[in-house]
């Protein structure tokens, strides 16, 4: 039964892959994407690691595939806008709440580390693995997300350049 479900999830996979080549339409290329991911997902099940099967799904199917399929509709040559912006007031107010999201990590990021450390060890669990993430190693992990949003917004700037 295994073998029955490997050599099943591990067609869609090939398959998938090579609609993701195939494909003229970078739109279905994307789709055809997050099922070979969710595929791969599913084989990492098929080996009895949840936690990474679940990791896949959420990072790379979920938040990489929203990234990839809002760059190539902001990339995708489009209609000119004409007249005034309907959310200026949304652009003004997004300065100020920035600022101030920034300074509520600061102050996270300085409490954690002027506080006690955790007394335990960390052992192999999924509750210890995200304890650890989210106390111990918050900064490296903002600092990461805050280098792929300014990778993002430096390849839109340098797209629009171009067009």
């Amino acid at each position: 039964m295994a073998y029955a479900a490997f050599f099943i999830i591990a067609a869609i996979a090939a398959a998938s892959a090579l609609g993701l080549i195939l494909r003229k339409n970078a739109i279905h290329g994307a789709l055809f994407l997050v099922v070979n991911l969710g595929s791969i997902a599913a084989l990492y099940l098929t080996l009895g690691a949840e936690f990474l099967a679940a990791a896949q799904v959420i990072v790379y199917a979920g938040a990489i595939m929203v990234l990839f399929v809002f760059a190539i509709m902001v990339l995708i040559p489009g209609k000119e806008e004409t007249g005034p912006d309907p959310r200026r007031g949304a652009r003004v107010l997004a300065v100020p709440v920035g600022a101030l999201l920034f300074l509520l990590l600061v102050f996270v990021v300085v409490g954690r580390w002027s506080g006690v450390a955790s007394t335990g060890g960390p052992s192999g669990s999924v509750g210890a693995l995200g304890r650890l993430l989210f106390t111990s190693y918050l900064f490296p992990f903002e600092l990461t997300s805050v280098l792929l949003l300014a990778a993002m917004v430096g390849v839109m700037l340098l797209a629009r350049r171009r067009a």
